[in-house]
């Protein structure tokens, strides 16, 4: 027997043209195509003998899976090792090499069911028809149900189920064909209704369906869970939402991206910063890339709290996934922007969004103007404004009014007259009563008294309904000019017309109360003000009469404090000392300072450190800045005196006049300075800021020793 074996194989192969990809097995030539020959040799003679025996001794003999490897690399399917990955990890992450990894939500969205085709879906659909037509009633829907056209079977009951618009009639539908007992009802039948109920906000039937789910045993899927936690979040169940949450946890059921997203807003929403964090970097670890929505919920959740470095974070994340802001994330972004207060910030993310090529809508442009508005960039403001005319951007009421408020805010009259113009010429956007409001916070807050009585009778030709805050601007003007007449004819054509005063309202007319001079323009506006608030009225008698104890006004002022509005409180109680002070009632003025302070109503009046005393009085009226004056001096007279330690520095603020409260202040508190002969002096580096020191304030005691202690 010959010392070796050879042996050979040819194998034909033909491949068709048409399709190289698919198997072979699988294809069909449909056109003649030329064989491919592969020789495969199998032999166990040695190197040194095939290389003699061989036709070709330069050809090196190959081995069988080196012969096969074409084969396997043109004709047959990649193997599952071979695909490319769908989803990669955008972080690496510590992973305990002991235990697996668990994942935190499913990357792949479920898939919705398919039907086969069905020959009576015309009858069926004309039946739901009927059944959307009558009423939300379980009397009409049962009248209604007994004209169904085909015996339910699973396909037509689903058919149906998907076909109805209204929650009642889904709810009322599955449970007759519960009712009926025809077949097994199936998760699917369950989530239709809930997707129904989802949209009338019916969390506690969802919660009756899922919880008869556990009770028979059926199976509750990704969509039963996140049909069940997005329902809790439109209602604002947030504690429900995040329960449920949990419990699609302990099943083993991982979320998909949708009920991510969700419990992402829930958790935001609770303001559990922490665990959405914690929840976001889970997720995107274990290779979930987020969508807009996600980064809009954070960009939400950190611009609430005016978290800057938080919005950074979210911009960050969104250029390293490689995820394109649309629309409502940047508009998101924009609200977070203004919130943090950094209008320069939100400036670059709008021209970034321009330049990616959206048009920014409506709510954009309104929160941008909000953002300039806030800052005082009036510049940057109208700016934006012309951008809007020459690129038509669509504009509302809204941004229409923000922008007439933001020019009141500002004190651009003249930009705002040419806006209200602007709007009347509108065919679409025509002035409402919130843009005649604002044209009078303007002409009021800049004394044209004639522009704002002009624009008050435009209103009531055309019928244009005021409110209580034009009401209160518009009074407001008039008392400064001392126009008493045409205030009482405001006042009431307005509440003939509908306003009901509030306390800012009353506050506005106890102002003007303090700036008459004869007592009959006094008693006008005491009449408006007795219809408008009867109980202000009896305390201001009260403070008046000088037999009234203190005791008896302290019970009577907390009272009338208790039922005023926390905004209006501490006018209140500066117009009150204001009023005083024009009486010559001075001992009751310090009365009134004194009330305030026990009850809260000026917590930065006094602030103390080891090398500077200070006297806050920026929230103060002029009158009631002239008590805290006297009061203060006196209490620093008395230390003086029991020679106690004091600071080096005592400093007294006033601001500049930006307050509402405090315009015309610094130059009254100076007057009043002067006429104590305080040892207080102008400071030359901050406005609105007078400066003594601890060797002046002595010297002045010592001068006046008898005045203090009287």
């Amino acid at each position: 027997m010959a010392a070796s074996l050879s042996t050979a194989l040819d194998v034909h192969l033909s491949i068709p043209k048409s399709d190289t990809k698919r198997p072979i097995f699988l294809t069909k030539p449909t056109r003649r195509s030329h064989p491919i020959k592969i020789n495969i040799s199998c032999n166990s003679k040695s190197s040194e003998n095939v290389a003699a025996e061989s036709p070709n001794p330069e050809t090196k003999t190959l081995s069988l899976s080196e012969q096969l490897k074409p084969l396997s690399s043109t004709t047959l399917s990649p193997t599952k090792n071979d695909r490319t990955p769908l989803l990669s990890k955008p972080k690496s992450t510590w992973v305990n090499p002991t235990k697996p990894r668990r994942s935190v939500l499913s990357l792949q969205r479920q898939k919705r069911s398919t039907y086969s085709y069905n020959p009576r879906v015309r009858d069926l659909k004309l039946f739901a028809r009927k059944l959307n037509d009558c009423d939300n009633t379980e009397e009409a829907f049962l009248r209604a149900i007994t004209e169904i056209p085909h015996q339910p079977t699973r396909e037509n009951a689903l058919l149906i189920l998907n076909s109805l618009k209204f929650w009642q009639k889904s709810y009322f539908f599955f449970n007759w064909i519960k009712s009926q007992n025809l077949f097994p009802m199936e998760t699917i039948f369950y989530n239709v209704t809930m997707k129904s109920l989802r949209f009338g906000r019916q969390f506690q039937l969802i919660e009756q369906l899922a919880n008869e789910m556990v009770s028979n045993e059926i199976e509750l899927d990704n969509i039963t869970y996140s049909t069940i936690i997005t329902c809790a979040k439109r209602c604002n169940l947030f504690d429900e939402a995040i329960e449920w949450f949990e419990r699609m946890y302990k099943t083993g059921l991982m979320p998909d991206e949708v009920t991510y997203s969700a419990i992402l807003d829930v958790y935001a929403k609770s303001g559990k910063v922490e665990e959405v964090l914690s929840l976001y970097e889970r997720g995107v670890a274990s290779g979930w890339k987020p969508d807009p929505i996600a980064f809009s919920v954070l960009g939400k959740m950190f611009g609430e709290s005016g978290d800057y470095d938080g919005i950074r974070y979210v911009l960050q994340e969104m250029k390293s996934l490689g995820v394109q802001p649309n629309l409502v994330v940047y508009n998101t972004l924009l609200e977070a922007m203004g919130k943090a207060g950094k209008p320069g910030l939100a400036r670059s993310l709008f021209d970034e969004m321009v330049e990616s090529g959206l048009t920014p809508d409506e709510k954009t442009l309104t929160a941008l103007i909000k953002i300039y508005g806030k800052a005082r960039w009036a510049k940057d403001a109208l700016e934006l404004w012309e951008r809007m005319r020459e690129n038509k951007w669509p504009m509302d009421f809204i941004l229409y009014n923000t922008l007439l408020n933001m020019c009141a805010d500002i004190g651009l009259v003249e930009e705002a007259e040419r806006l209200f113009e602007d709007m009347k010429l509108s065919d679409y956007c025509k002035p409402d009563n919130y843009s005649y409001t604002a044209m009078l916070n303007i002409y009021g807050s800049g004394g044209n008294v004639d522009n704002a009585i002009e624009l008050f009778e435009e209103m009531s030709e055309l019928g244009v309904a005021i409110n209580v805050m034009g009401c209160t601007c518009l009074i407001q003007c008039l008392g400064k000019a001392r126009r008493i007449d045409d205030l009482v004819r405001v006042f009431g054509v307005s509440i003939d017309r509908g306003v009901k005063p509030d306390d800012r309202l009353c506050g506005c007319l106890l102002s003007v109360v303090s700036l008459c001079e004869t007592s009959e323009d006094v008693g006008k506006v005491i009449t408006c003000l007795q219809q408008a608030n009867p109980k202000l009225v009896a305390f201001l008698n009260l403070i008046e009469d000088n037999s009234t104890g203190f005791e008896n006004i302290k019970e009577e002022f907390r009272n009338v404090i208790k039922d005023t509005e926390v905004d209006a409180r501490r006018p209140f109680c500066n117009c009150l000392i204001d009023i005083c002070r024009n009486r010559n009632l001075n001992e009751r003025a310090h009365e009134l300072l004194y009330l305030g302070t026990l009850y809260g109503l000026y917590p930065g009046l006094h602030n103390k450190t080891l090398d500077e005393w200070s006297l806050d009085v920026r929230s103060l009226s002029v009158g009631a800045a002239q008590t805290a004056l006297e009061e203060w001096m006196w209490t620093l007279a008395k230390i003086v005196l029991r020679e106690e330690v004091l600071p080096q520095l005592f400093l007294a603020e006033t601001g500049t006049g930006t307050h509402k409260f405090s315009q015309g202040l610094a130059t009254a508190f100076a007057s009043h300075v002067n006429k104590l002969a305080a040892p207080f002096r102008q400071s030359e580096g901050k406005a609105g800021c007078f400066v003594a020191t601890r060797e002046d304030l002595v010297s002045w005691v010592q001068a006046r020793p008898s005045s203090i202690t009287t």
